[in-house]
């Protein structure tokens, strides 16, 4: 394992493994002998970054998220960490192909992560997989998230900070949901947003196995 300084050193991990080794494909040799510092979950402790991939594949939810980069966006990191925290099946970048990966604090190689070079590039790609558009964003006629029902399968699509959802995003929306505030504030931070439809959804369908 390189001793250069990453987003994964940041973190508080495990020193080598101690007594006999464990048996398995899934284990990094590398990691068993020089300690793993990784930001995942006790669970994969060890792994290595494919098998950690192909086992999130056997439980990933069936929302994906969308996100508008016509502005190279810098939450767009922070909204792929939290998809890879809700297990969410794949992050869209829409416009833009790169994006600041620092907010993601390495999840973009757990992730599926696709790029779309526009609106309808997207439209399409959700039409032929018959995935429904659900835009996020607080403009007239838009539905308040407590009272909105998730479809089970579903691209939930942001805007970027401040302008929001483009015009052609709306419209290629079969709804348009916002998120309930009570405060002076008129709009969230667009990561707060997706975090806070990524757990609505969860609350909606529940873990899968």
């Amino acid at each position: 394992m390189t001793s250069s300084p990453t987003h994964e050193l940041s973190t508080s991990g495990v020193g080598p493994w101690l007594g006999e080794l464990p048996e398995g494909d899934h284990f990094d040799a590398e990691l068993l002998e020089q300690g793993d510092t990784r930001n995942v979950i006790d669970r994969y402790r060890y792994w290595t970054m494919d098998a950690i991939i192909a086992d999130l594949d056997q439980h990933r939810h069936q929302f994906h998220v969308a996100i508008e980069n016509w502005q190279h966006d810098m939450n767009i990191g922070s909204i792929v960490r939290s998809a890879n925290a809700f297990a969410a099946d794949t992050v869209h970048i829409v416009g833009r192909k790169r994006w600041n990966k620092r907010g993601a604090m390495v999840t973009d190689r757990y992730q599926h992560v696709l790029h779309h070079a526009t609106v309808d590039d997207l439209v399409a790609w959700a039409t032929d997989e018959g995935i429904p558009i659900i835009a996020i964003d607080n403009v007239p006629g838009c539905v308040p998230m407590e009272s909105f029902a998730w479809p089970e399968r579903c691209i939930m699509l942001f805007g970027q900070e401040g302008p929001g959802l483009s015009e052609e995003a709306v419209a290629a929306a079969e709804a348009v949901v916002e998120i309930t505030q009570y405060g002076s504030t008129r709009s969230l931070n667009a990561s707060a947003a997706a975090a806070v439809s990524m757990f609505s959804w969860v609350m909606t369908h529940g873990q899968q196995a």
